[in-house]
């Protein structure tokens, strides 16, 4: 594995605005969103309303992920998405979602998810997890995914590749009928070819027009996960894979989660719409 050194905080850039005309989701300004007791299944209109906001958000991450590059930092990758997604319309889901600062996450190395965008500067041979929300009417989008920051080691390159293939065999296993945990089960025995570690404790989420409606979709085969799949529901799957362990440490700023050994980490997500025969994908560009 490359030898670079270990991630140290940045600083972060004042607040980003959002134009006054883009509505906001009801959680923005408040400490916690407001609990969902809505239905994890949707009707045509808010899947096709779905269709948008993931295609905004995959469009943004795009955009954000062709400026990666070494001597780019973080917060110059949030500045690019964040003003995608205003400029088509969509407020950027992260910003303020229980207080979280900014547009997009930039997870480097060996952060697992929810790395805080700022002035780290990418050095030849980083990966970078962007991970992308968009919210337009009246619904959500995200997706995420790890880019090669230069020239990077094989090790890492594979990490990459297979965690994509991982989140690809994941939505293949989607039917209705199914539990929800043969998504995990997938990952799982998939990754386990590896020796890669399974971050057990950040999972998928159900997604409509909440962030997150409390449906969780683990990435591990969990026997607690029996939630029985039917067309409609909408969820993410974004596995999180490690070249060791998949415990965790978290930085200070009650955001960061970083790999406890310190060995890298990928991951990959997708919103999906369960369909009679299996999955759409709903964040395509």
């Amino acid at each position: 594995m490359s030898g670079q050194s270990l991630l140290v905080p940045g600083t972060l850039s004042p607040r980003r605005s959002v134009p006054a005309s883009i509505p906001r989701p009801e959680y923005v300004g408040k400490d916690a969103p407001a609990p969902y007791t809505g239905s994890e299944v949707q009707d045509a209109e808010t899947i096709e309303r779905m269709r948008t906001a993931g295609r905004i958000a995959a469009r943004a991450m795009e955009e954000a992920a062709q400026h990666i590059a070494p001597g780019v930092t973080t917060d110059e990758l949030d500045r690019v998405a964040h003003a995608y997604m205003c400029d088509h319309g969509a407020y950027p889901s992260t910003l303020g979602y229980r207080g979280y600062p900014k547009s997009l996450c930039a997870s480097v190395n060996e952060v697992i998810c929810h790395g805080i965008p700022d002035s780290t500067v990418l050095r030849d041979g980083d990966i970078v997890n962007l991970d992308v929300t968009a919210y337009i009417g009246g619904v959500h989008g995200d997706n995420n995914a790890t880019y090669l920051c230069g020239d990077v080691d094989e090790e890492s390159r594979l990490l990459v590749e297979r965690t994509r293939e991982a989140l690809n065999r994941a939505i293949k296993a989607v039917r209705p009928g199914r539990q929800i945990n043969v998504v995990g089960r997938v990952i799982e025995s998939y990754a386990k070819r590896f020796g890669y570690g399974v971050v057990r404790d950040f999972t998928g989420h159900g997604i409509n027009s909440s962030f997150h409606s409390g449906l969780i979709v683990p990435h591990y085969d969990s026997p607690h996960a029996t939630t029985v799949m039917r067309p409609g529901m909408t969820f993410t799957i974004e596995p999180m894979l490690t070249l060791g362990t998949h415990e965790y440490d978290m930085w200070e700023d009650g955001w960061t989660v970083v790999t406890k050994d310190r060995k890298r980490t990928a991951q990959f997500e997708h919103t999906l719409v369960v369909t009679e025969s299996g999955a759409e994908v709903l964040t395509l560009p």
